[in-house]
């Protein structure tokens, strides 16, 4: 039985808990926090956060707790020594846990020569960047270094969903990154590659498996991965700059300040859209399948029938 394990935080511990209560049964698992059964997955939660997904499809259910910075339980293990010095492709993505905007996957090529100029701009890790800072970064880093980014805008995002999962979505692009990015250095070759980990190898690899040209050797998986090379800092400043022109530039398109982000504040502007031109116009602009859309046409039927009565 195929089998995906992740780790909450308490308040998401909670959240989950609320979220299956329709699907929880009577079966008593010793020292689960609670236990479910939702279309052929079974869910095993424990105190402790750790929560075990079995069945068909397990992964894409797993997949539904992506919006929140989840830790995965497992990564594959150490690097070799000396990696931060190796000339490496570091990919990752921006944009998976947004409602609002684009998915931005980029692979991004630092050869050793180039470590110490990076350093000098600044590069690390886009958390610790500002988005004036990352805006200012990114195309110093495009004339520096090889890359490939590809954008997956809401609109397509939603035409592939259904098929695709959040985590086989992931896997095809970062794959199809590594490979054209492979082509574009030929006949240099990368030391190794590493992908800023988003879930098991084992999951990783079963995807890859339905990929036309899979890249599948040299490749290694861990969590954070841009405190562990460059190229993955890189990666990450560049999809991130993509992924804010792109929403300032559908802020400007729609007229209404599109947040990043999946809070209360996506909820409400989401709504502000679905009265404009329903869920249509909504699917532009935002990733349908997270529970914001839901939210948002609740809040304006409220606003609808408020609307309404104010008029009667």
């Amino acid at each position: 039985m195929a089998t995906t394990v992740i780790k909450l935080s308490p308040q998401q511990l909670k959240k989950a808990e609320q979220y299956y209560k329709d699907y929880i049964t009577s079966r008593k698992i010793p020292h689960a926090a609670f236990f479910a059964k939702k279309k052929g997955v079974t869910i095993t939660a424990y105190p402790s956060g750790k929560v075990m997904f079995q069945g068909e499809n397990e992964d894409q259910e797993a997949a539904l707790w992506e919006n929140s910075p989840i830790q995965k339980s497992k990564t594959s293990g150490s690097l070799p020594a000396g990696f931060s010095k190796k000339s490496i492709i570091g990919s990752d993505e921006v944009g998976n846990g947004s409602y609002f905007g684009p998915l931005v996957v980029c692979a991004a090529y630092v050869d050793k020569t180039h470590l110490d100029e990076l350093k000098k701009l600044g590069v690390k890790d886009s958390k610790k960047l500002s988005d004036q800072q990352i805006l200012a970064l990114a195309p110093k880093l495009k004339k520096l270094i090889y890359y490939q980014k590809l954008t997956v805008m809401p609109k397509k995002y939603n035409e592939i969903q259904p098929k695709y999962n959040a985590v086989h979505m992931k896997v095809a692009l970062h794959n199809h990154c590594i490979g054209l990015l492979l082509e574009k250095i030929s006949p240099q070759q990368p030391e190794a590659i590493l992908i800023d980990q988003f879930a098991q190898e084992s999951t990783y690899r079963k995807y890859l498996k339905t990929e036309e040209n899979p890249v599948t050797q040299n490749l290694y998986f861990i969590t954070k991965g841009e405190q562990y090379h460059l190229a993955v800092a890189a990666a990450s400043i560049i999809c991130r700059a993509e992924f804010l022109d792109i929403l300032k530039r559908q802020s400007q398109e729609i007229g209404i300040k599109l947040p990043s982000g999946a809070g209360a504040q996506s909820d409400k502007k989401a709504a502000e859209i679905i009265t404009k031109g329903g869920v249509e116009l909504l699917g532009h602009y935002a990733k349908l399948h997270f529970k914001n859309t839901e939210k948002a046409q609740k809040i304006a039927k409220r606003n609808e029938q408020s609307d309404f009565h104010s008029l009667h």
